[in-house]
This record gives structure tokens, C-alpha cells and sequence, in this order.
């Protein structure tokens, strides 16, 4: 068994370990744990601590020059796991339904990689372990960044790679410019008056307002968005009403706005809250709302993405960067990003048909990708320090 295949062996069984033992952000303590462990365990220098259970681990080349960061998210979601998985979580309530176990073990995997080829890093390789990225509009990567995660070590260059879906094994995506969009969050609370049902021209009914609101805020991406600066509201949570004949004084939806510029992002920003309010006010109802500006835009310089997009192409050949479109899905890595440049990819990982998506209860993923994973994140690390070698 080659080095590659025994360290793929170990990858495969960590990530099946944290997919048993899923935490939710700010509670990662036994998987940051365990990260230290496998760290102490190659030799490779760490400290701990950042956000709580952030570990940020460091990889010294034997020739000097530049510093790049390569990141893993290591949180799950609330979510109870629906699979047949012979390793699904043990935990009820919580799954690893968005791969960050596959992330956290295949960096774990890219670092013992990196550590047999010392000789060929020029400069310095950072290991960044960060929780909560599942917890917006928080997260977890500006906590980590204002509790010094830098200070010692700066990174020239950040890089992260997701595992995606939609695109079989041996592919991988990675555009120029955006590739994740702004994620908002809100919450709408309607206030009316309560009744009774047979008597509703005594009351001003919360239901038939939300229903109102719900159907005006959906004008914002029809009739006020660019229909090529693409834009989503959706409400995902109603909560009203106490039964059958009895008119609701209240009721509270939740949601989520999505958009891909900065500019469209506060357009429909301004118009969510004319809508809401105005809708609200021609019922004779309230609105109460609480809005909450989420990740920004995931934004890749044109530099790096080319440099992951020719690494993968020297590794797998032209086919394994196929066309693809930028997706509205949030990423904490977004924040990273605003300060320093970088990219962020994704890793085909499809099990073909039946194939669920992220953050479903049935998600699977395919470990036929985590070869992919683990060696060609170790090569873009390698080669993005040779291309910032080449600018001294």
C-alpha cells in the first residue's frame, strides 16, 4: 500500500468517526480534540482555543518564501440523519448533513501529506479548523480572525475546497470572481387583533396578513431584481394561531434572502422592509422585524482560481473542470476572503443516482472523492507558494 492510499485509509476512517460523533457550532470540543491529536500525532505544531474549539495548525517548508492557508470547516447541523450508513450519527438530532467531516479529515489527510513533502513547500503551509460555520449570521471565521489567529502567521493566500453533490467524482468547480452568494436571515413578526372566527370584521387577522406579506415580498425578485443579478427570498417557517375557530393576533415567519452582488443585496435589502411595512399597514396590522446581514458574498480572486483550476488540470486533465455557475448557498469563508485573497472550490463527491442534496436529512457522500480531495489540495498548497515565490 503506497503512502497516498494509507493516509486516504486513515482520512476515510476519521471522517467515519466524526460523522458517529456529530457536534453543532460552538460545541465541537471532541472533534477539536481529536484534530489536536492527529496533529500531536504527525508532528505538526498547533495552537488551540480560537472561537472556542478553533485549532490552527502550522507546516514549515524546508525553503523559505510565502504563507497559505488552507481551511476546513468541522461543525454539523441540527438535523436527525435519515441514512442507512453503517457509521450514520449516533446522536440524535445532529448529522454531519453538509460534509464538514469529510473536510476536516481530508485536511487532517492534506497535512500528513504536506509532512512527506517538506522539501518541495517553499514557505509556510497554515492548517485553519474552524467551528461554526453553520451558525449565521455569526460564524465562526471572524471570531477566529479577532482572537489573533493571524498575528503570528499571515496568510498571502487562503484556500478551501467543499464537497459538492451535483458534480461526480474526479470534477471539481471553481470560477473567478463570486462563487457563493450574501446570506441573510430575518424574522417577521405580524400583529393583529384576535377574534372569534365567526365574527373576523372585530379582528385584524395575523394569517391573512403573513399570507399577504409572503406573496408581496415575492415581487422583490420578479419585479425589482435583475433578472441577470440573481436574487431568492424564501420563508422557510410560519409559526401562528392557537385553533380551528379562533382568529390569530400573531404570527411569526422566518427566511432567508440570497444575492450575489453587493449592490443587489442592499437593493432588496431596502425593499424587504418597504414591503413588509407598507403590506402590513394597508391591513391596519404591525410589523415587527428583525433582520440579520448574514455571510458575505464567497468572492475568489482571478489569480488563485486560475492556479486551482491549472493545478487540477496538470493532476486530472481538462474534464475534470467542467462548467459551472456560482450557487447562492452562504459560506462563512466569505469573511476570510474580504480581508485576504483566495479561492474556494468544490469537490465532486456524487454517489450518482439518488444523490441528496447538502443539508438533507439522506445526504451521502461519495469517499470515492476523498483521494481527490487530499492530494490535490496538498498540490494547490505546493504551487500557489511557488507562483508567490516567483512575486519576491
Amino acid at each position: 500500500m503506497s503512502d497516498v492510499e494509507k493516509i486516504v485509509e486513515e482520512v476515510i476512517q476519521f471522517r467515519r468517526d466524526l460523522h458517529r460523533n456529530p457536534e453543532l457550532s460552538g460545541e465541537e470540543y471532541r472533534t477539536s480534540q481529536k484534530i489536536q491529536e492527529k496533529l500531536d500525532e504527525y508532528g505538526i505544531q498547533y495552537k488551540a482555543g480560537f472561537a472556542k474549539t478553533g485549532v490552527l495548525g502550522v507546516i514549515k517548508g524546508s525553503k523559505p518564501g510565502k504563507t497559505v492557508a488552507l481551511r476546513a470547516d468541522i461543525d454539523a447541523l441540527p438535523i436527525m440523519e435519515k441514512t442507512d450508513e453503517p457509521f450514520k450519527s449516533e446522536v440524535d438530532g445532529k448529522m454531519h448533513a453538509c460534509g464538514h467531516d469529510a473536510h476536516t479529515a481530508m485536511l487532517l489527510g492534506v497535512a500528513r501529506h504536506l509532512q512527506n513533502r517538506l522539501d518541495e513547500i517553499e514557505g509556510t503551509v497554515l492548517l485553519i479548523f474552524q467551528p461554526a460555520e453553520e451558525d449565521s449570521p455569526k460564524g465562526g471565521s471572524q471570531t477566529m480572525m479577532d482572537e489573533g489567529v493571524f498575528d503570528e502567521y499571515t496568510p498571502d493566500v487562503l484556500v478551501a475546497q467543499h464537497v459538492w453533490p451535483s458534480l461526480p467524482v474526479g470534477q471539481f468547480g471553481v470560477l473567478p470572481g463570486p462563487m457563493m452568494g450574501n446570506s441573510d436571515r430575518f424574522k417577521i413578526t405580524t400583529k393583529g387583533s384576535g377574534g372569534h372566527a365567526s365574527m373576523p370584521h372585530d379582528t385584524i387577522d395575523a394569517i391573512v396578513v403573513a399570507n399577504q406579506v409572503i406573496t408581496a415580498l415575492q415581487t422583490i425578485v420578479s419585479r425589482n431584481a435583475n433578472p441577470f443579478d440573481p436574487a431568492v427570498i424564501t420563508v422557510g417557517k410560519i409559526e401562528g394561531g392557537y385553533r380551528y375557530n379562533v382568529v390569530a393576533d400573531e404570527v411569526t415567519l422566518e427566511g432567508t434572502i440570497r444575492t450575489q452582488s453587493h449592490d443587489m443585496k442592499d437593493k432588496v435589502k431596502r425593499r424587504f422592509f418597504e414591503v413588509v411595512n407598507g403590506v402590513s399597514e394597508s391591513m391596519n396590522a404591525e410589523a415587527e422585524i428583525d433582520y440579520f446581514d448574514g455571510y458575505p458574498a464567497t468572492v475568489n480572486s482571478e489569480r488563485w482560481a486560475e492556479r486551482v483550476k491549472q493545478t487540477v488540470i496538470n493532476m486530472h486533465g481538462e474534464e475534470a473542470t467542467p462548467s459551472v455557475t456560482p450557487s447562492l448557498g452562504g459560506e462563512d469563508f466569505g469573511r476570510f476572503l474580504l480581508k485576504y485573497p483566495g479561492v474556494y472550490y468544490w469537490l465532486g463527491t456524487s454517489i450518482g443516482e439518488g444523490q441528496k442534496p447538502l443539508h438533507d436529512p439522506n445526504f451521502k457522500l461519495n469517499e470515492d472523492a476523498i483521494p481527490y480531495g487530499v492530494t490535490t489540495m496538498a498540490q494547490v498548497a505546493i504551487d500557489t507558494l511557488k507562483d508567490l515565490k516567483g512575486d519576491e
